[in-house]
């Protein structure tokens, strides 16, 4: 299952995995811009721990994440 989230002229692919019944290990991967080099190993997908999470927790946090990745990136919106 994956989902695909837009955010300052990036996606970011979040692809859930089952792990247990309803529970998913969560991964994100960032596409777009021209500076993709410092996310992650070349822009590979990127696991988050403390899971697994429930359906709806994973897609949040697995969008939280991704933004805050990008933010880092690009600096803080004001």
């Amino acid at each position: 299952m994956h989902r695909v989230i837009a955010y300052r002229n990036f996606e970011i692919d979040v692809q859930l995995t089952p792990a247990a019944e309803d529970l998913f290990d969560v991964t994100f991967q960032i596409k777009g811009g021209t500076n993709l080099d410092v996310l992650g190993a070349r822009g590979s997908r990127i696991p988050l721990r403390n899971g697994p999470f429930t359906e709806r927790w994973a897609y949040l946090v697995g969008e939280i994440s991704g933004q805050a990745a990008i933010d880092v990136l690009l600096g803080s919106v004001e």
